[in-house]
């Protein structure tokens, strides 16, 4: 059968083109695909498996087996032979299934009596559908050949489920992109969100996966792909004049696979054999993607990323289906991606509702950008961009990491009953907005605000916030590919410092390495960049874009206060060193008759646990402190903050994590050093106000958080707190949530 097996292949491959086209119910249509897959096999059974949920496998179809099993016989991913393939996304080929690893005997379906065994996953890419799986009596192992020929008709019949043509009674054979579907994701930057999808890459669809004429479909295929490479080929060009390091190695896998040989020949075997251009760039596609889920190496996932990529731009080659499709944005848009850069982002404005994103991290460029603009944001959304089509209603649940896509009128109803919750919540907290957060027993905590977008300055007013507590100045540099000048630092910090009308503004340096790296900086690859070579100790190996920004700065006060900070200060030296860069901006700007600040304070933030035991010299030196939270917890608890295993794992208001944080308060209490906490825990009442409790009082969050967490400071007896949290720590409990939550509960 294999020398013959090329035409066969074809001949099958246009039966099923032309069950596609006829009128036939998607249960009839699927029998009869069964039936011509075993005919042109030569095979006493065929079986096509449909997920029923994202766990569960039914039988949909059979050649060959007990047709009263049909739709009755289920098992879980990785149960049997077929649960095998479904978990695995690979081939089982195999002579004896009875004694093949995980075999499991159905007695419904009669199979007992079929010894050879061989199942394709039903996969696009990455989405996994189902299994297609042929026996026979025969104790054979299938060909090399006919292995090739099933997974070509396996790629058609997940185009096929995906264009509709399986559509029936029964979960397995529900419409796809009709259901509703709940994924469970990281959060990123919390709030609710109610709106429609918008997908920032447009999904293309290939509507001819069977071709009528292979050697056109290589004709075109041939031209598309040299097409593809002119293309690449100039943006290679134009970023080797820009600089532009990073995406220069990015263009330079392009092209390796641009040009790959062996690329190449497999799309034009699977045209051999039937298919159509698009269908073979999809089908290699598909595999690259089931690759990419198995692989752990983080440099082999970029790389099979840029072959991912580089099909997109293959298929929009071949089909036309650029990004511009014609659809109009809703008007409540909820933007649906694998990833996002952060000028990519900001191009939308203030538009988006929420975002929802594949990929991603907690501390990526996205993120940053999407706190600043206050947009819900949640990441990790498996399957997010092949599930959703624009226009679909979503809701984003940020503070639980729950998307629910085409959500029921039950679900729907409950969101908007949390929404208007929240809402009637914003209007009390609008009512305290001038008032200062002074507890029960009368201390008073200074609330401030995070920045990093001149967006983010009209939320100053409106939030009640004091000032900003930390400017985030490396978003100017991410967004851009080159350098920005220095006059337009300058014009941007003097336009923050009038939005912010006289209130004070914390600028931080430049903080850029571990997971923020700009584009037009050569990258260096670290084993453990949160550990590595970031903020302050960049910049005082790189000390031009330091002076550059303390200039900027500078000139941005105009005459008027100016308050610097430096990131991830680990040691006395660095501040110092730090400290004189600033000394030596300040003088060369008086040589060149420039105003300098009328008051100046340097600070540092504190986010290793190293600078809480510096020297009494360096309390004395800085002028405040900012402890990062963020930073300080990860290497405090030795937990990575981008690990969804462990990120979780330790509560901020762990005893021994406070008990260190009280250590750091004492120690500028005795140096008359101010002292302020920074961070996602500033934001969160429960945790702000213990951090209140030990001392804290000056807080630094996001704009939204000011509200309620002056609102349970407002009623609540911080020294009373402070006692809870004492008697925890002497009870020997681990935490002291669950006290603190007690005692709130009874003072409601």
């Amino acid at each position: 059968m294999a020398d013959g097996f090329e035409p066969e292949s074809r001949k099958l491959l246009g039966r099923l083109r032309d069950t596609m086209a006829s009128e036939a119910a998607g249960q009839e249509r699927l029998d009869h695909i069964t039936h011509i897959i075993a005919d042109s096999m030569g095979t006493e059974v065929c079986s096509i498996y449909l997920f029923r949920d994202e766990d569960t496998l039914e039988l949909c179809a059979t050649e060959g087996l007990k047709a009263e099993a049909v739709h009755e016989t289920r098992m879980r991913i990785g149960e049997g032979l077929v649960g095998r393939v479904a978990r695995t996304g690979t081939i089982v080929n195999t002579a004896d299934a009875p004694s093949a690893k995980g075999f499991r005997y159905m007695p419904e379906t009669g199979e007992e009596i079929y010894s050879s065994f061989l199942g394709i996953p039903i996969q696009r890419l990455g989405d996994k559908l189902g299994v297609l799986v042929v026996q026979s009596k025969q104790a054979r192992e299938f060909s090399a050949d006919e292995v090739y020929g099933l997974e070509v008709v396996a790629m058609v019949l997940a185009e096929m489920t995906e264009l509709g043509k399986f559509v029936g009674e029964g979960e397995a054979m529900a419409a796809r992109h009709q259901q509703q579907v709940e994924i469970h994701c990281t959060t990123a930057q919390e709030g609710v969100a109610d709106g429609h999808v918008w997908l920032h890459e447009p999904r293309v669809v290939v509507t001819n996966p069977i071709a009528e004429d292979p050697h056109r479909e290589l004709k075109r295929l041939k031209e598309a792909v040299d097409t593809l490479r002119v293309s690449v080929d100039e943006m290679l060009n134009s970023a080797a004049t820009g600089g532009d390091t990073e995406h220069l190695q990015v263009l330079e896998a392009y092209r390796m696979f641009a040009n790959s040989k062996g690329w190449m020949r497999r799309m034009e075997e699977d045209i051999g054999r039937g298919l159509s251009a698009e269908a073979a760039v999809e089908k290699e596609q598909s595999a690259a993607r089931a690759r990419m889920s198995q692989v752990t190496d983080p440099y082999l996932r970029e790389r099979l990323h840029d072959l991912d990529d580089l099909s997109n731009r293959l298929l929009r080659i071949l089909t036309g289906q650029g990004k511009e499709t014609g659809a109009e944005m809703p008007h409540d848009p909820i933007l649906i991606a694998r990833n996002i850069g952060p000028a990519e982002l900001l191009d939308y404005g203030n538009k988006l509702r929420g975002i929802v994103l594949e990929e991603g991290s907690v501390g990526s460029h996205a993120a940053i950008v999407a706190r600043a603009l206050a947009i819900p944001l949640v990441i990790h959304a498996s399957q997010i961009t092949t599930e959703a089509l624009n226009g679909d209603h979503i809701l984003i649940d940020g503070d639980t990491g729950t998307v629910h896509l085409r959500p029921d009128e039950t679900v729907v109803g409950a969101f908007r009953d949390k929404m208007a919750m929240q809402a009637k919540a914003q209007e009390r907290y609008a009512s305290i907005r001038d008032l200062p957060a002074t507890s029960k027993d009368g201390q008073t905590v200074s609330l401030h605000m995070n920045a990093g977008l001149l967006a983010d300055l009209p939320s100053l007013l409106g939030s009640g916030a004091e000032g900003v507590g930390l400017f985030r100045t490396e978003l100017q540099f991410l967004v851009q590919s080159k350098m920005p000048q220095r006059a337009e630092l300058s014009a941007q910090y003097q336009r923050v410092l009038n939005a912010a009308q006289g209130r004070r503004v914390v600028f931080r340096t430049l903080d850029i390495g571990s997971d923020k790296v700009l584009p037009y900086m050569k990258t260096i690859d670290e084993p453990n960049p949160a550990l590595g070579w970031r903020a302050i100790r960049v910049g005082l190996d790189k000390p031009g874009v330091l002076r550059m920004q303390l200039q900027a700065l500078i000139r941005a006060a105009n005459g008027g206060p100016l308050t610097v900070m430096f990131p991830f200060i680990a040691q006395l030296s660095e501040f110092t060193a730090a400290r004189a860069e600033v000394d030596k901006a300040m003088e060369r700007e008086r040589r060149l008759g420039h105003p300098l600040p009328s008051k100046l304070e340097v600070g540092a933030m504190l986010e290793t646990p190293s600078l809480a035991f510096a020297s009494k010299k360096f309390f004395k030196d800085v002028h405040f402190l900012s402890v990062g939270g963020n930073d300080l917890k990860q290497f405090f608890f030795a937990a990575d903050r981008e690990n969804e295993l462990v990120r979780r794992r330790y509560d901020t208001l762990n005893v021994s994590f406070l008990s260190f944080l009280e250590g750091i308060v004492e120690r500028c209490a005795d140096t008359d050093t101010a002292l302020s906490f920074c961070g996602e825990d500033a934001g969160r009442p429960i945790e702000a106000l213990c951090l209140a409790a030990i001392g804290f009082r000056s807080l630094s969050m996001r704009p939204a958080s000011i509200g309620p967490v002056k609102s349970l400071i407002r009623r609540t007896d911080l020294s009373a707190v402070r006692k809870v949290i004492w008697d925890a720590r002497h009870r020997g409990e681990q935490s002291a949530r669950a006290a603190v939550m007690d005692y709130l509960r009874t003072q409601s």
